[in-house]
């Protein structure tokens, strides 16, 4: 007969003298589904934060308060809420996956109950494969049977090891429950420059045919994302099935910036340093920045990502 989770934490307290150094609400996470562990949603301000400071992602800020807003409505998920981030370099992804997570967990990329991938850092050796499936699969049923209220973050998934992500499969369907846990409260999110080179593409023609990206859906963009992501061989995503077997939930295109959201980028930095908006450096750092393609220069080759380290160059 099972013992109740209750009785098993009296048993444990009881069995070692040290349990009052014991974190028993931790502990008692590993039993419960209904454990939060630091989960302190606050969509509004999340939405907020997304309309004020992310620049130039209209469908960013529809996908992602869309996602969060259905993945917290309901009680009792069917499956963990998956997010994959596709774009080029400095158009947003990381910017918005930690403030996603500042805004549902308390102290947010600081939180135990939220854990980031990187695999130049976790997995650089590819004839190591098979030992870091193992690992990456004991590290997240770990943390998910530890709290089923866990989110888990892979940056740089088009320098992942193809294979890699077959051992995350099972804990991103609707039936992956063990000794307790809810894994179907847990939160993935996938972030990738795989799909970047077609949103650019894209974003051309219908720059040339005078579509503003506020008229843009997803549909213009998500068959030409999905298709780079399975048929690169280099990709995270490659027969990895995440795509195929639609364990993703939301499919969410950055789109590249023009030269007046740089603009912005730089406005906001400044501010952000203490030094108030300089027109005159505004316009420089603007000017420095490469953008493409080479004859109409619309787009910005690098984003908003070298904005920062621009800034002094010109103070």
């Amino acid at each position: 007969m099972a013992l109740a989770p209750a009785l098993v934490l009296l048993l444990l307290a009881a069995a070692r003298p040290a349990a009052a150094a014991w974190d028993l609400r931790e502990l008692r996470c590993g039993f419960s589904a209904d454990c939060e562990c630091g989960f302190e949603p606050d969509p509004r301000g999340l939405e907020c934060d997304l309309a004020v400071n992310l620049v130039g992602q209209p469908l960013v800020r529809q996908q992602v308060m869309k996602g969060v807003r259905e993945f917290l409505e309901n009680r009792n998920p069917v499956k963990p809420l998956v997010m994959s981030f596709h774009g080029s370099t400095g158009t947003g992804k990381t910017y918005v996956s930690s403030m996603l997570v500042r805004y549902l967990f308390k102290g947010g990329l600081q939180s135990p109950y939220v854990h980031q991938f990187s695999p130049i850092v976790h997995f650089p050796h590819a004839e190591q494969v098979e030992q870091y499936k193992e690992n990456l699969k004991r590290w997240i049923q770990g943390n998910l049977t530890n709290c089923g209220r866990s989110a888990f973050l892979f940056d740089e998934m088009e320098k992942m090891h193809p294979g890699l992500m077959d051992v995350i499969i099972p804990f991103l369907g609707p039936s992956w429950v063990v000794y307790g846990s809810n894994y179907r409260k847990a939160i993935f999110i996938f972030i990738s420059n795989t799909g970047g080179e077609q949103i650019n593409e894209i974003m051309l023609d219908l720059w040339h045919a005078r579509k503003d990206r506020e008229e843009i859906s997803l549909q213009d963009l998500k068959p030409a994302i999905s298709k780079a992501a399975v048929e690169n061989p280099q990709s995270g995503f490659w027969k990895a099935g995440i795509i195929n077997d639609r364990l993703i939930d939301f499919v969410v295109p950055f789109l590249p910036l023009k030269r007046h959201h740089v603009k912005q980028c730089v406005i906001s930095e400044l501010v952000q340093q203490g030094f108030g908006v300089r027109p005159d450096v505004v316009q420089e750092v603007a000017d420095s920045i490469p953008y493409f393609p080479e004859e109409e220069k619309i787009f910005s080759s690098t984003g908003c990502k070298t904005v920062a380290s621009r800034i002094s160059l010109f103070l």
